[in-house]
């Protein structure tokens, strides 16, 4: 448990820092590469997510969902006004982090406290969906009633789910191809696993714009789920 906090603490601490340095003609390659540098000076040199350490994805590409390991940084440059999300893959002794938020840029500067209502909305949903989250998981909860609860939640309040999976989130391994996902039909408990991750990719229906927000949790001794 402490490696992986270890490995989350450094993709927290940089998406933290990430935002002062955005700037309107950053694109999606540069701020990867300043993101995976930024790693790397904390000492996570690595990456879990095949060869993607950092995914962003802004601009007319924010509703994209691609896989690591498909993605290709793309040259549009940020401006004015935009929404960028930032998915941090670190990797540290075969230790995974897995951290994204969404950073939104209006007069060319990111800010936390939007104008734009869709911004406002998408960033205070995307906090809401956590926090129900926690309230509602338990370690007995299958993953496909997870997977259900959160897309009710996304529909319900006039949201759409992004990923190309359909599913929000997945178990965190030592390898990519035992990860087990949320999703439709899988019948695993959450307390199987010692951390997952929650990571809903949504817009609003209709909207320009996606929005990211991941954290991994764990269950605790009492069996309350604990961001880690």
């Amino acid at each position: 448990m402490h490696a992986h906090q270890a490995a989350q603490v450094i993709a927290k601490n940089v998406l933290a820092e990430l935002a002062s340095t955005i700037t309107p003609g950053d694109t999606e390659a540069s701020i990867v590469q300043r993101a995976t540098q930024m790693m790397a000076r904390r000492g996570a040199n690595d990456t879990w997510y095949y060869n993607c350490p950092a995914l962003v994805l802004l601009g007319s590409r924010s509703c994209l969902s691609v896989s690591g390991r498909e993605y290709q940084p793309s040259s549009e440059v940020v401006g004015q006004l935009n929404l960028v999300t930032v998915d941090l893959s670190p990797s540290i002794d075969g230790v995974w982090g897995d951290c994204a938020r969404s950073f939104v840029v209006e007069n060319g500067r990111c800010t936390a406290s939007p104008s734009l209502l869709e911004f406002q909305e998408g960033i205070a949903f995307e906090q809401e969906l956590h926090a129900r989250m926690l309230a509602a998981v338990k370690p007995g909860m299958r993953f496909m009633e997870l997977f259900e609860f959160a897309n009710a939640m996304i529909s319900a309040e006039g949201f759409e789910n992004l990923d190309f999976l359909g599913n929000v989130g997945h178990s965190i391994e030592s390898a990519r191809e035992h990860r087990r996902y949320i999703e439709k039909g899988n019948d695993a408990r959450l307390g199987e696993v010692g951390l997952f991750t929650f990571e809903p990719h949504i817009r609003k229906t209709g909207g320009a714009w996606g929005f990211k927000h991941e954290n991994i949790y764990y269950f605790d001794p009492d069996g309350q789920a604990v961001e880690l």
